[in-house]
């Protein structure tokens, strides 16, 4: 009798332990533990992307029509210059004898029409001897405008008022018609000269709203305004020139490169929740205990949060990184 009492104790003891190391087993592993966050409004901003570099809103570049050695510099960097004003001299010493051969030869040619012209009024020599001289006269003439041309070819001028924003080219250089040898513009007013794709072109308009970062500020974001939009779009780059205005107090300076987001939609009391809590357009909500499948609708994904435009509620519990093994309803437990 005291043996079956000993038995059945000791059985009744297994069991209890059974029962409790399947309860531990189901608590910390049968039911998986999860992060959740609370559904809260704040702003959403939707934003087109662009990289560009800041330049004035009025510039020129100055390249010479020709080849030649450069002879002097006129102007240096941070100049203020006219329009019209000389920049620089390239050698035109060649040039210039030949136009000074030319009006020479022009000189002698209008005293042989001259010369001619009374023999043929005195009906010693034809006409047409009298034309042909008159037409070498202007072949002549018009030889020399031509290189006299040249030679003010071989000076270049300001095209416009403005300050020297960058000299390239020394004494005694080579200068050719692809090199740009100044740059000149007014400091201020600034833009963004920009690159939007294609496919993100429709969105933007000119007036929104452009946040702006920049290297040399790190930390700061600095406002701009879109100022106009190129109608045609590079198809090979498959992009668009979109132009940003700066305000004038901007730190910015010309030649820096920059990214800007261009907002094109703005909502200030937005449902947010964590982008970990999305998965394959839906997300899992706590209620009682249970993870609840909803599928949502999703609008402007941010930095770290997405905006749902339907199906939740604000001060809805989400699961965050659900398990891939989550089922609709499965039992969960909160991570301690």
């Amino acid at each position: 009798m005291h043996r079956i009492r000993r038995r059945f104790l000791i059985t009744s003891f297994l069991l209890v332990c059974a029962i409790l190391a399947f309860g531990l087993f189901q608590r910390f592993y049968g039911t998986p533990a999860v992060a959740t966050a609370t559904v809260t409004r704040g702003p959403a901003v939707e934003a087109v992307y662009a990289s560009g570099t800041v330049e004035p809103v009025s510039w020129a570049k100055v390249q010479p029509l020709g080849t030649g050695r450069i002879a002097s510099v006129e102007a240096r960097e941070g100049d203020e210059v006219k329009t019209g004003q000389i920049l620089m001299r390239l050698d035109d010493r060649e040039l210039r004898a030949l136009v000074a051969q030319l009006e020479a030869e022009l000189r002698f040619l209008r005293s042989e029409l001259e010369r001619v012209s009374e023999l043929a009024r005195r009906g010693v020599t034809t006409t047409q001897v009298e034309e042909r001289a008159r037409s070498q006269l202007d072949q002549t003439a018009a030889t020399l405008n031509a290189a006299r041309q040249r030679v003010e070819d071989h000076v270049l001028r300001s095209p416009m008022d403005g300050t020297v924003l960058r000299r390239d080219g020394e004494v005694g250089e080579t200068a050719r018609p692809e090199d740009v040898l100044f740059w000149i513009g007014r400091d201020s007013p600034l833009r963004i000269e920009a690159e939007v794709d294609e496919e993100d072109i429709p969105l933007v308009t000119v007036g929104q709203p452009a946040l702006i970062k920049a290297d040399a500020f790190s930390g700061r974001i600095l406002d701009g305004k879109v100022a106009d939009i190129t109608p045609k779009g590079d198809p090979v780059n498959k992009s668009y020139r979109v132009r940003i205005g700066l305000p004038p107090e901007t730190p910015l300076m010309i030649g820096m490169t920059v990214e800007s987001n261009i907002v094109v939609r703005r909502e200030d009391a937005a449902l947010l929740v964590p982008q970990g809590a999305l998965s394959g357009g839906h997300v899992f909500v706590l209620v009682e205990g249970r993870a609840v499948r909803r599928a949502v609708v999703m609008g402007v994904v941010g930095q770290g949060v997405v905006e749902i435009r339907d199906g939740l509620a604000e001060g809805d519990t989400v699961v965050i990184d659900p398990p891939a093994a989550l089922d609709d309803g499965s039992p969960v437990r909160l991570k301690q």
